[in-house]
């Protein structure tokens, strides 16, 4: 699975074949389809165990973050280490793979679930205590944010100022939902009372 993952990110998905997947490997061919039935299927095992590997690797920073901006700031983070290990180029390998490989959309889409999964434990936790939390929707926000990051890492392929742009603007907005964190208990209901007015219309 290993030598899938690196055939992907050195290679792309277009010559990913049993044949170079059991060269990086350093195993026969053969072994491929005796353990798992074809490439596709390697692929996808792949896929998996790559993501629960990198989830892993964050799942205690997740577990550390106390406010919005933290969890911006380890977003950011996150971003440039997976960027720097090659996983970035990885996951949009996976993505190309999935228009054509039937079985590598589920599994690019289980993967990118662990870190949605994780991401919506913090919001749930951090939002409690803030004006936002009885009208925010963590599970629909843990998604917006992964997708974000997921465009973000895609986008700065092709324009890195502009993915940096983009990672600014969404710590900007961890500064206003800091802001708000630390009103007063008078303004905080007041904040409640407008989102609540607002919510009905």
């Amino acid at each position: 699975m290993e030598g899938a993952l690196r055939t992907l990110t050195e290679q792309g998905i277009a010559k990913a074949s049993a044949r170079t997947i059991a060269t990086a490997a350093g195993v026969n061919q053969a072994l491929v389809f005796y353990h798992f039935g074809s490439v596709d299927e390697l692929l996808a095992a792949a896929c998996r165990f790559g993501a629960e590997r990198s989830v892993a690797r964050y799942r205690e920073r997740f577990a550390a973050v106390t406010s919005l901006s933290e969890l911006l700031a380890v977003g950011r983070e996150i971003h440039e280490q997976e960027r720097t290990g090659g996983h970035v180029a990885l996951l949009g390998q996976l993505l190309a793979g999935a228009q054509t490989h039937d079985s590598l959309g589920p599994a690019t889409a289980a993967g990118l679930e662990l870190w949605v999964a994780e991401i919506e434990k913090v919001l749930v936790r951090v939002l409690a205590g803030t004006p936002f939390g009885e009208f925010a929707d963590p599970a629909g926000l843990a998604r917006a944010v992964g997708a974000s990051f997921v465009g973000i890492e895609l986008y700065e392929g092709v324009d890195a100022a502009g993915a940096g742009a983009a990672l600014d603007a969404l710590e900007q907005l961890g500064v206003l939902a800091a802001a708000l964190e630390d009103l007063g208990p008078v303004a905080q209901r007041a904040v409640r009372h407008r989102l609540r007015r607002t919510s009905r219309r």
